[in-house]
């Protein structure tokens, strides 16, 4: 029987029982994809992140990978915050080589710590069997390939009263749908589903922040954002654009440390 350590950290969260639960699962080399995917299946979580180190690599720490319990994802932000606190043992920083992203940083930070991200622009599109199954009335739907779709409303309390028809959804495929507005009480709100990717609703997505910090930047004129994701957990985000990078701070809180057997 095999064991491997296991971590549960609550990312983007001033307080265990909030932010985004990921489990952080250092391996020693990589094994087989289907066993990743079924042990990230047993966890349950939106993601589960996998770290194997890369001694020979000069510009990576760690390779990383992130698997929901249905899907390996392309990018997944609270993972990789949580992936630093974890794997952060010395010095101020720790770099991640990525499929799909490039190298991911995490640092420390006044917040906890500062997640480098790519920032991506989206483009307006029409995207009416999305909006439909979103519900509520969107003002504006923006599309980025990949599968990233953001719906701007008019205020946080719309944003807030939606109630998707996840099975209608489920069945438009592996897109993730972010609902977003100015105001309440941070400069923005927003709420992400990804039901065709295993999780109806995201409690706190930094992925989602890639593309919130740039569109928010540019109609708010400054490059300094303040995000809250309401869901039921609920976690509180700052949002930085500096240059092609979204930079995002916050803290994590270790909640579990243990073993999974194998």
């Amino acid at each position: 029987m095999t064991s491997l350590p296991f971590v549960q950290v609550d990312a983007f969260a001033d307080a265990p029982f909030t932010g985004n639960p990921a489990a952080v699962m250092p391996l020693g080399q990589w094994l087989a994809d289907d066993v990743l995917q079924a042990i990230a299946a047993e966890n349950n979580l939106s993601e589960t992140a996998f770290a194997v180190p890369t001694p020979d690599d000069p510009d990576a720490d760690y390779a990383l990978r992130w698997f929901t319990p249905t899907v390996e994802v392309k990018l997944c932000g609270h993972a990789t915050l949580a992936s630093g606190h974890v794997l952060m043992e010395r010095g101020d920083s720790v770099r991640f080589r990525t499929r799909h992203a490039g190298i991911l940083t995490v640092s420390r930070a006044a917040e906890g710590y500062a997640l480098s991200l790519p920032a991506w622009t989206m483009e307006p599109r029409p995207l009416p069997d999305l909006a439909a199954g979103l519900g509520g009335a969107p003002l504006e739907s923006h599309w980025r390939e990949g599968g990233y779709s953001l719906f701007l409303f008019p205020d946080a309390a719309a944003v807030r009263a939606l109630s998707p028809d996840f099975a209608r959804l489920r069945a438009l495929g592996d897109i993730m749908l972010i609902a977003t507005a100015a105001g309440g009480d941070s400069d923005i709100v927003s709420r992400v589903f990804v039901p065709g990717g295993g999780v109806d609703e995201d409690p706190v997505t930094g992925s989602a922040h890639c593309l919130l910090t740039p569109f928010w930047a540019e109609r708010l004129g400054r490059r300094r954002i303040s995000a809250y994701q309401a869901s039921a957990r609920g976690g509180r985000i700052g949002c930085a654009l500096e240059g092609d990078r979204a930079i995002l701070t916050g803290a994590c809180r270790t909640v579990i440390e243990g073993r999974f057997f194998l």
